[in-house]
């Protein structure tokens, strides 16, 4: 450890199970965070480091997008991995990300983001309770790429019991993925249940596993999740163990400059509106603009609704605050894409991941043709329906089409276990559709029947041989990685079969935004002609994706708000070599 940090005016230590007080005062700290997602790793940053640290966070929760999340953090050759057994080095990390990033985001930005993440994960596993797993097999998304990783570099924290936040616990945002039995299922356990019909003798054994700790947990006064919930969780217990000030239901209204460096921020609270003065800076790590869809409209597509899978206040306000000080803006087309159930009315998206790689189905357009590599990385999924939007061939209607043995095999959208039949108001409601033909079935989905029964028919005959030579499905590690191991010789083909077809609507949902901010290795924030603005720091979704428009492996998007939090944290501290951009272990401020 490198210190203790002193407090803020007013603010007395805490006990583990207590917060200081959130009331909104007028205060000098002297590092300001905005935000309690990823943001509080550098708020615990700046404290180990002897910086005085405050969190505000406008809405009544903690957690932010992280605690929505499957949890996933992909950070290359940090000390989990290689305790756990994994060869990684960050040579072959750089390899790989400089292969598939190019010059989609400066190279001094992702090899900070690389050279400092083993460091930041040493930081939170001493300043938090939170304990790490390697999801051995998790494959990066294009290991195919020279350094890429078959076997993963995706971490993620074990089960977490709730109840060592104490009376803090109903601060945590709440998660929409709650099982209707408290079982806390890792990304590990999540592909093995999902093949519980296939493979019962890995399937079976983590659900029983996962229920006996949730069930038993819960007859002794423990909660334990995992995932998202889990991360966010044990971040919140360290900032907790360390008094570090969260003011939640707090809005970040303006910033405040003097001589062009941001000196601190202006806050509002229950109508009330504080300054707070920020002697080392600012970090505004308030996620994206989700749900914003005048932004969405302007900068991405005009097709798009309120799909996103975010924090339902990542609004951007963040952004447009920084943009008012000068800060400039990159990336603003791309976010983290994720394809989902369409909606029922009224309702969310539901999530889809292993479904789209799983054999017996394929996705249709509304011409009744395949499109895309359906096992895809979600993120690349999405950008091939903006590139063809943009191209001037849109997709305006989008489906997955599978028969009665997948649906028999299979988890669905999170809820839909095996056997279990569609509802009835996803068909009232036009998101479902099946047919005893392929014919009846395309009469229902409403597309064009002939070129739907062609496609149906070539698909089959593909998947029949085991290659797929439209798309490559089952080509990379990833596709495989959600495929089902029982099928041979293509774990993600297989033709579909019976009389008993169906077919759900999709549409382009997303985990975040990964546009806003332009920010240096340094995650300082940037004006357009490229100096820096003094005093501002932005990480997470709040700021530019730090690998520009790729998603290298499960959890880079938590992974890198983790990281360069971090780093935002050593800057204001001045533990950081400026020459490297690598931080300076056991430098004292």
């Amino acid at each position: 450890m490198v210190g203790t940090a002193s407090q803020t005016q007013g603010v007395l230590m805490s006990s583990p199970t207590s917060a200081p007080s959130s009331l909104a005062i007028d205060t000098s700290v002297d590092l300001l965070v905005v935000g309690a997602g990823t943001g509080m790793a550098g708020a615990l940053s700046a404290h180990e480091q002897g910086l005085s640290v405050l969190i505000a966070e406008k809405t009544e929760y903690v957690g932010g997008s992280t605690a929505l999340s499957g949890g996933g953090i992909w950070i290359p050759a940090n000390p989990v991995l290689l305790e756990s057994g994994s060869a990684d080095t960050l040579e072959m990390a750089r390899e790989y990300v400089g292969c598939v990033v190019g010059d989609t985001s400066p190279r001094e930005r992702w090899r900070s983001a690389l050279d400092n993440g083993p460091d930041a994960v040493a930081m939170v596993r001493r300043t938090t309770p939170l304990k790490f797993l390697w999801a051995r097999g998790y494959s990066d998304y294009h290991a195919e790429n020279p350094g890429g990783q078959a076997v993963g570099r995706t971490i993620e924290s074990r089960p977490f019991d709730l109840s060592v936040l104490g009376e803090q616990r109903p601060r945590l945002r709440p998660t929409a993925l709650a099982g209707p039995v408290p079982m806390p299922i890792t990304s590990v356990d999540y592909r093995w249940m999902n093949l519980l019909a296939k493979k019962p003798g890995k399937g079976i054994p983590a659900v029983v596993q996962r229920v006996v700790q949730g069930l038993g947990g819960k007859a002794i006064g423990r909660e334990y999740v995992a995932g998202g919930q889990a991360l966010a969780a044990g971040l919140y217990a360290g900032v907790l163990r360390a008094g570090i000030p969260v003011w939640t239901e707090t809005a970040l209204v303006r910033l405040l400059v003097e001589d062009g460096r941001v000196i601190g921020a202006v806050l509002r609270q229950d109508g009330r509106e504080v300054t707070v003065t920020a002697r080392r800076g600012v970090v505004i790590s308030a996620g994206g603009f989700d749900h914003n869809l005048a932004m969405r409209h302007e900068y991405q597509s005009e097709r798009l609704e309120d799909w996103s899978q975010g924090n339902p206040a990542n609004v951007g306000d963040g952004i447009r605050i920084a943009q008012q000080v000068g800060a400039d803006l990159t990336l603003m087309d791309q976010a983290w894409w994720f394809p989902a159930v369409a909606p029922l009315p009224g309702g969310r998206p539901l999530v889809m991941l292993a479904e789209r790689s799983l054999p017996g189905s394929f996705i249709v357009d509304q011409a009744g043709n395949r499109f895309v590599n359906e096992a895809k990385d979600y993120m690349s999924f999405g950008q091939d329906l903006l590139a063809r939007e943009r191209a001037g061939d849109p997709v305006t209607d989008m489906w997955i089409v599978f028969d009665k043995e997948y649906r028999n095999s299979y988890v669905f959208a999170a809820g839909l276990f095996p056997r279990m039949p569609i509802p009835d108001q996803w068909y009232d409601a036009g998101i479902a559709a099946k047919g005893r033909t392929p014919g009846e079935l395309a009469a229902a989905m409403g597309v064009p029947q002939t070129p739907f029964e062609e496609t149906f028919a070539r698909f089959n005959r593909l998947a029949a041989a085991g290659y797929d030579s439209d798309f490559r499905r089952g080509s990379s590690a990833y596709d495989r990685y959600y495929g089902d191991p029982t099928v041979r010789p293509n774990p993600n083909l297989r033709p579909l079969r019976g009389n008993d077809f169906f077919a759900v609507r999709m549409v382009p949902s997303d985990l975040g935004t990964c546009g806003g901010i332009r920010a240096d290795e340094y995650a300082r924030a940037l004006r357009e002609d490229g100096s820096v603005i003094e005093g501002l720091y932005a990480t997470g979704n709040a700021a530019g994706n730090v690998y520009g428009h790729t998603y290298p492996g499960a959890g880079a998007t938590i992974g890198q708000g983790l990281v360069m939090a971090h780093v935002a944290a050593c800057h204001a501290a001045r533990t950081i070599d400026v020459r490297s951009a690598a931080v300076t272990v056991g430098a004292t401020t």
